[in-house]
């Protein structure tokens, strides 16, 4: 630590530190510009007590609130922290980090969601949503699984990156309905035979980079629930909730 802190001027001098969205000059490396982070939507004020899900500025922060979806169905999660509402500029930030290769954006998007994620009592195991065997190989890495990595690092709790397997890869879910994702998703993903003992009546934070329609997520707390975890809570970086966009400061254009 004291060799890179001690290096860090030169690596300033050689790659001055940029903002990952726009180029334009930042303080230090892994950071935004002004202008940038005045454009993410960060989830604020009142917020469905089971979901997190923004309610909107007519009501009160300390209001006990349900949204409508979470009264249609309870969800069977114990919580979503979500670091941004997915617009462009969150967008831009994920698919630089999962196909651009930056994988060094991962513990600023990392500090942004350990802002967002409640006090945690005990302990618990950090565990990242898993890609399939093929897309890991493509890739060379899981997105997820290095946000996990700097979170479990900053709340000082366990990680377990091959808690979850993907055993069948799936198509793209853009497009599909709900009931079309979650028929696509049923059986590909089980806890780790190798772990189960330890996920057994364990508490889990279940860590994704971006949380869609959430069919992905009830897949994971499917399998970890099935291994027997005693309550699942989920951290994401952007979570897509077009509805929410005009209750959050940011901008009110939503990335495709």
């Amino acid at each position: 630590m004291r060799i890179a802190a001690a290096l860090m001027p030169v690596i300033d001098f050689v790659f001055p530190p940029r903002c990952p969205l726009c180029g334009d000059p930042v303080a230090a490396h892994g950071g935004l510009c002004l202008g940038c982070w005045g454009t993410l939507a960060v989830p604020s004020g009142a917020c469905c007590t089971l979901c997190q899900r923004p309610m909107g500025e007519q009501f009160s922060v300390d209001a006990e609130l349900i949204c409508a979806p979470c009264m249609a169905e309870p969800p069977r999660h114990a919580g979503i922290a979500a670091a941004t509402l997915y617009n462009h500029p969150s967008r831009a930030l994920v698919l630089a980090f999962k196909h651009g290769r930056r994988i060094g954006l991962a513990p600023m998007m990392a500090r942004m969601m350990l802002t967002r994620i409640a006090p945690l009592e005990g302990r618990w195991l950090v565990v990242p949503v898993p890609l399939h065997r093929w897309r890991l190989m493509r890739r060379g890495f899981n997105q997820s699984a290095l946000l996990a990595g700097e979170i479990a690092k900053g709340l000082g709790q366990d990680l377990v990156v091959d808690g979850l397997v993907r055993h069948r890869a799936t198509p793209s879910l853009g497009g599909l309905g709900r009931k079309a994702r979650a028929r696509l998703l049923t059986g590909a993903i089980t806890a780790h035979s190798r772990r189960v003992s330890r996920i057994k009546g364990a508490n889990v934070l279940l860590v994704d980079d971006v949380m869609t329609s959430g069919a992905t997520t009830n897949a994971c707390i499917s399998a970890l629930r099935k291994a027997g975890a005693a309550q699942v809570r989920i951290a994401c970086f952007a979570r897509v909730l077009d509805e929410a966009l005009d209750s959050v400061r940011g901008s009110a254009e939503v990335g495709g």
